[in-house]
């Protein structure tokens, strides 16, 4: 017999989406921070030259 109530695991699974989703956007982010921050650094360094 097929059980009654809530479905099983779907909740668990869209947090843990949610969460990686998170994750991998924080990532991506700090990502880009970085490489902007070293344009800036390479861009100051040759005007000084």
């Amino acid at each position: 017999m097929a059980k009654k109530g809530s479905v099983k695991n779907t909740k668990n699974k869209a947090l843990h989406s949610k969460l990686m989703n998170q994750k991998k956007s924080k990532l991506k982010a700090s990502k880009i921070a970085t490489k902007e921050r070293l344009k800036t650094i390479v861009k100051r360094s040759q005007e000084n030259k």
